[in-house]
């Protein structure tokens, strides 16, 4: 077994470069500056010409950049993408940024982690495609270039590629000398031996091609792999900071961004669960993008989008009042009830700075029955001794707790960091559930998987892993595509009964982000008041109402209190 992995690996890097192929830049891109919302409104705009060399983009301005597209005789009945980028320097989640018309609809967003996207799935020589895009030049001041070209994708290849290059991953996770690892070495080296390299893309190389993905779809997959008593239940998510780095406007952007490229990836994956929290994003959505809002309707209705989280937003509970903490959950369950016909069960939290002792109580009197976070993994010393445990409160109430375990590759500021922005692949997964403090009473983790802020969510990487680790590779935790919910639900029921479930009893205190409680006093005094003067506004309404035969401003109260709950965010 002498350097098979390496050898693998580098034949994996050799297919994964001719997936795309062949390649033609596309020219004669005008722009203009601006922030326009739609293509119609762009027309009558100062275009100009967006020529090779040309720079764009300082700190948060907009502009439009438009190409038509002629359909090369080469692409002529494959499947054609678009690729977007820009000097990799500045190209990152919170950078550069687009929403992609496409022959005038909105398609997807673009951003650092999707760079391309369908335009054909069977195109036609000589047909001409309008590309819009909407471009954000985020938190950076320096101008970059532009880069637009179309490719033909072989979806044979690429399916190779992912067929080799997940096992490989978990292989390479095992220690040396295992033998679930040997025994996966052995079998794709026996795959690659079948590939014919030596022109590639020829009719030879094609065909060798499809051999080997039959080869391991008989020998590996149906051979070596199937259902597993240790699962990694993963729900596509796209945590979103209504306000961090960037203003309420650009949160509003992002939202339509994000769930567009969601949506856009339903399309080609069937298989593929969204959940997204926060009703705050989605009434953003509503009034901004009422077409992708129609849509997002359609997918809940075919439950595959889940609308969870109980809050109106991801608010903070330290300072907080609880009676804040209940108009959180009663506006965020009522909105979720009326738009979308569902009762919430869970409060999802994940990038909340600490939870209030109050909060078990509130929960319980609201009938949401289970509680996640991720962010108080990031404890600096003292980490919380369980991961599924009861959360006791104040007054005795428990509520069923899991923290998400995934672990990071790239960013670990603490000893015992996990991640909500999980990506689903072997090495996270796997770590993940070797983290996992309480496998004595299950047998399954959480992973929520997706880029945030405006990284788009899932990628089409992500879902062609999560096709793979579906089938059940040895070694590694069997992936279900599936909602929270149920994951929440399954996990009641075999810890039930079970002696070995902890309590946790009070506050749960977050050992990192410490100057969050005091920094910023000006925003907790206005929100302290806030709380003081809707509580006098109710009562003299009310008042008013039985004295005088007032009817009760509840619209404008409402309101009121959303703009309050807005400004609740654990960030602002």
């Amino acid at each position: 077994m002498y350097y098979t992995k390496e050898r693998i690996e580098r034949i994996c890097k050799d297919l994964k470069n001719l997936i795309y192929q062949p390649r033609q830049p596309v020219d004669k891109i005008i722009w203009q500056q601006g922030r326009m919302t739609s293509p119609a409104e762009a027309d009558g705009g100062d275009w100009v010409p967006f020529n090779p060399g040309d720079r764009w983009g300082v700190y948060d301005e907009h502009a439009w950049f438009r190409a038509d597209v002629v359909v090369p005789e080469a692409f002529d009945g494959h499947r054609v993408l678009l690729d977007v980028s820009v000097d990799r320097e500045n190209w990152f989640a919170d950078s550069r940024q687009f929403l992609l018309f496409v022959d005038g609809k909105i398609s997807q967003g673009m951003d650092v982690n999707h760079r391309t996207s369908v335009l054909r799935e069977k195109a036609v020589a000589g047909e001409t495609v309008r590309i819009d895009l909407q471009a954000y030049a985020g938190l950076v001041d320096k101008p970059t270039e532009l880069y637009l070209q179309l490719f033909v994708e072989n979806t044979a290849v690429k399916q190779l590629y992912y067929d080799l290059h997940v096992p490989l991953q978990v292989a390479s996770e095992l220690p040396e000398g295992d033998k679930t690892r040997l025994d996966m070495l052995d079998r794709l080296n026996q795959a690659v031996n079948r590939l014919d390299m030596r022109k590639p893309l020829s009719a030879a190389f094609q065909s060798s091609v499809q051999d080997t993905i039959d080869f391991l779809e008989t020998h590996f997959y149906q051979a070596l792999c199937g259902p597993s008593d240790i699962r990694a239940v993963a729900v596509g998510h796209t945590h979103i900071d209504v306000a961090w780095l960037w203003r309420l406007r650009q949160t509003r952007e992002k939202t339509g961004r994000s769930f567009a490229t969601v949506l856009r990836l339903m399309e080609q994956y069937p298989e593929y669960v969204f959940m997204s929290s926060q009703p705050q994003l989605y009434q953003f959505l509503q009034e901004d993008f009422p077409e992708l809002f129609d849509q997002v309707r359609a997918r809940i209705r075919e439950g595959r989008w889940e609308p969870e989280g109980a809050m109106w937003l991801e608010a903070d509970c330290n300072l907080t009042s609880g009676e804040s903490l209940v108009r959180q959950i009663l506006h965020g369950t009522r909105y979720f009830r009326e738009q979308f016909g569902v009762e919430n069960k869970i409060v999802w939290l994940p990038d909340v700075f600490g939870y209030s002792a109050a909060l078990p109580q509130i929960m319980k009197l609201a009938g949401v029955k289970y509680f996640m976070t991720t962010k108080i993994n990031w404890n600096q010393y003292n980490p919380i001794p369980a991961d599924s445990f009861l959360w006791e409160g104040i007054d005795g109430s428990q509520i069923l707790t899991h923290f998400i375990t995934t672990t990071s590759e790239h960013y670990n500021p603490t000893p015992h960091f996990s991640t909500y922005n999980g990506i689903l692949e072997p090495r996270p997964v796997m770590g993940g559930w070797k983290r996992y403090q309480d496998k004595q009473i299950h047998n399954e983790v959480l992973v929520s998987y997706g880029y945030g802020d405006g990284g788009g969510g899932p990628t089409e990487e992500m879902l062609e892993n999560g096709k793979r680790m579906a089938r059940g590779i040895p070694g590694c935790p069997q992936v279900v595509l599936d909602k929270a919910l149920p994951f929440f639900e399954k996990l009641e029921a075999d810890t039930k009964d079970s002696p070995w479930l902890k309590k946790w009893v009070g506050e749960l205190y977050f050992e990192y982000h410490r100057g969050t409680y005091t920094s910023m006093g000006r925003n907790k005094r206005y929100n302290r008041k806030s709380e003081l003067l809707l509580h006098d506004v109710e009562t003299l309404s009310a008042a008013a109402g039985l004295w005088a035969g007032h009817a009760y401003p509840d619209q404008a109260v409402g309101q009121a209190w959303e703009t309050v709950l807005l400004n609740q965010f654990h960030d602002i």
